[in-house]
């Protein structure tokens, strides 16, 4: 068979898999906040239960990636959804506030999408990959559109308990997907043999493998972009369930509807948006594109008062979200060698954890002492910041500007 085909058709089981993956962590978003009240959770604990995920997937996110190097990809994917199969049986059973903590360990390796990531930017050829990786953004609305309805139906008429059963019995299915569907390995070079029996003898906890990584020119820059950047926004979407229910009083099946209205505007930017941009422009204005936007978006949702400004605010946010996602991953991954993307990707879905770890904690204190408006305004002021920064650079760069 021919080759490219191949590829092509494992990179569409790739984003099945990973479309299906978002739908049931959608799903969850639909039981947990809801049970988290049931059983007398107040908004600090509910940040002190999102800062728990955060730190596990920090752990988790390197190793994994570094697991998926060595040991291919079906194998990383493998893990990952027997992780999230067991995640949603605990779930299932969770009746006091100590299950509701318990169930959250299979985090540690619940990395789909970085898994998915990770196939698909070995799949795909460099110039191709930010286009290929928005592509996963699609899917990624897809899921969220169909697990947020489906999670607050779900909840609504039969109850927790069913939701979280039927994430379970998702997730066995799309681990079948992978057994079935995904090559053992899916780097496109034949390793050197001596980079190989040395990638194979390091072991998957190798701290020095790891960080080895920051060497490369242009990552640890990079890195610190998205981090940095990436805060403000972060902290405004892990804080936005509790905004849902206590700022604009939402209800399960609402809340869903409006899940579903960030996914297709998602879907609309990643499917539609992104590869053209990646098409026509440098990386590097891309990036100023979407730190810029997000200020401004930041800007917006400190003056709003009600979900209907609020809903305005949503297109340029996923806008700037998806452009600086997929550019700053396409950037880090390109400047590694095709043998490290995997552990590069497990960087990349760490930096996401760090923002999960500080952002209930940051968030939770900010909202309750200063309100919603003190978030907006501080990625208004971080990402003016970072951009300033990012454009003196540019301009530097450019002909004409010798330093």
């Amino acid at each position: 068979r021919d080759p490219f085909a191949k590829r092509t058709k494992t990179i569409y089981i790739v984003y099945v898999i990973a479309a299906l993956d978002i739908t049931w962590m959608f799903l969850q978003f639909s039981v947990t906040p809801y049970l988290a009240k049931k059983l007398g959770f107040n908004t600090l604990w509910f940040g002190y239960l999102q800062t728990t995920v955060g730190v596990i997937q920090l752990c988790g996110g390197p190793m994994f990636g570094r697991f998926g190097d060595i040991f291919g990809a079906r194998a990383a994917l493998s893990l990952a959804c027997s992780s999230t199969v067991v995640f949603f049986l605990l779930l299932a059973i969770a009746e006091n506030p100590a299950m509701l903590f318990i169930h959250k360990l299979p985090t540690i390796f619940m990395h789909v999408v970085p898994a998915c990531q990770m196939v698909v930017a070995d799949l795909s050829a460099p110039e191709k990959r930010a286009d290929a990786l928005s592509k996963l953004g699609l899917c990624f609305g897809v899921g969220m559109i169909a697990g947020s309805t489906l999670g607050g139906h779900l909840n609504t008429r039969f109850g927790e308990t069913f939701t979280a059963g039927f994430g379970a019995v998702g997730s066995t299915f799309s681990l079948l997907l992978v057994l079935k569907f995904i090559p053992k390995t899916t780097k496109s070079q034949a390793p050197t043999p001596g980079r190989d029996s040395e990638n194979k003898s390091k072991s998957i906890f190798n701290v020095g493998e790891i960080t080895r990584l920051l060497k490369f020119p242009g990552v640890k820059r990079t890195f610190l972009v998205k981090i940095v950047a990436g805060l403000p926004s972060g902290i405004f979407q892990v804080m936005f369930s509790i905004i849902a229910l206590d700022f604009f009083k939402l209800k399960p099946e609402q809340n869903g509807y409006l899940m579903a209205y960030f996914g297709i505007a998602s879907m609309v930017v990643q499917g539609g948006v992104v590869g053209r941009l990646t098409a026509r422009y440098s990386e590097s204005s891309l990036l100023l594109l979407s730190i810029g936007v997000s200020s401004f978006v930041g800007l917006a949702q400190a003056y709003m008062q009600d979900v209907f400004q609020f809903c305005l605010t949503v297109v340029p946010m996923m806008f700037s979200l998806s452009v600086f996602n997929v550019i700053t991953d396409s950037m880090l991954t390109k400047s590694v060698p095709p043998s490290d993307t995997g552990t590069m990707m497990g960087l990349c879905a760490s930096v996401q954890s760090l923002l999960r770890t500080v952002g209930p904690t940051v968030g939770g204190f900010m909202y309750v002492n200063y309100g919603i408006s003190s978030i907006g305004l501080l990625q208004f002021v971080v990402n003016i910041a970072v951009f300033v920064h990012l454009l003196q650079r540019h301009l530097r760069k450019t002909p004409g500007h010798q330093e």
